[in-house]
């Protein structure tokens, strides 16, 4: 088995971003932040707030939260947007009526986007931008191989669509309305899966010396689990993202790449 493991890459990527971010201040007097507004209490939630708040805090990144009612969030976002102090805005999903998300994400300033949820959002989003990363850095050549994406999420599955024929890869996706899982999945050379469903993906779904990339997060039992079953992991011949230090760090590596270029381009306007 080989691990693509994510947490290794992010650690190189981070002391590169904690350099520009001094670069940023010591010569332009810019000091990077980041804004983050959410109206549901979850654990998921909590949890991905104060990774991102940590990284930032420790590549010299401001990450400040506000967790108010889904009908102020309008209102904060428009107050954000106008603050020259703020370079990125995300809006934490899901929200608590879930329907109004993209009325909602797309209040955020397109300049300062940096989830990239929005209609005309200036950047890619940053779970996506982890995988393409994660597989370049193991040298996955994905012109070469058949791909298959499991799931068409707003936050993934569709972007990083997108983002594969954007950069001329033949993908096939398949979501919830696929009837056959297994007839796509068994015949692929590389499967990226980001559905939120645990344990979709079965170890006699896969064919030999597949890569697999599980991006899909779900709480169950009071854990977060991705999209693979447990069993997967013990085929030994598979090329892997880790239980845990896959796509998770290099995803927040990506949001805070996002935050910095967002900075940079608001100083050179």
């Amino acid at each position: 088995m080989k691990i693509l493991n994510g947490k290794e890459l992010a650690a190189y990527i981070k002391v590169r971003q904690a350099k520009e971010v001094r670069s940023l201040f010591q010569t332009k007097h810019i000091r990077p932040s980041l804004a983050i507004v959410q109206s549901k209490e979850d654990k998921a939630i909590s949890i991905y707030i104060n990774l991102k708040k940590r990284y930032g805090n420790d590549i010299g990144i401001d990450v400040n939260s506000y967790f108010l009612a889904q009908e102020k969030l309008p209102d904060m976002i428009k107050r954000l947007n106008k603050d020259q102090t703020v370079n990125g805005i995300i809006v934490q999903l899901p929200l608590d009526k879930p329907e109004q998300t993209e009325d909602i994400v797309n209040l955020i300033d397109p300049a300062k986007d940096v989830d990239a949820l929005g209609e005309e959002a200036k950047f890619e989003p940053a779970t996506p931008m982890a995988i393409m990363w994660l597989l370049a850095a193991y040298n996955v050549d994905l012109a070469a191989k058949k791909v298959v994406l499991v799931g068409r999420g707003k936050l993934v599955g569709a972007p990083l669509e997108k983002l594969l024929k954007k950069s001329g890869i033949n993908v096939t996706v398949i979501d919830k309305s696929t009837v056959n899982l297994t007839k796509h999945t068994l015949p692929a050379d590389v499967i990226i899966t980001a559905t939120g469903s645990p344990g979709i993906l079965c170890p006699d779904m896969i064919k030999q010396n597949a890569v697999v990339v599980d991006a899909g997060v779900a709480s169950e039992y009071g854990k977060l689990v991705g999209d693979l079953a447990p069993e997967v992991y013990n085929r030994q011949d598979l090329t892997i993202t880790p239980v845990k230090g896959g796509v998770g760090p290099l995803t927040v590596c990506a949001l805070f790449e996002n935050v910095i270029r967002a900075a940079r381009r608001n100083y050179e306007k």
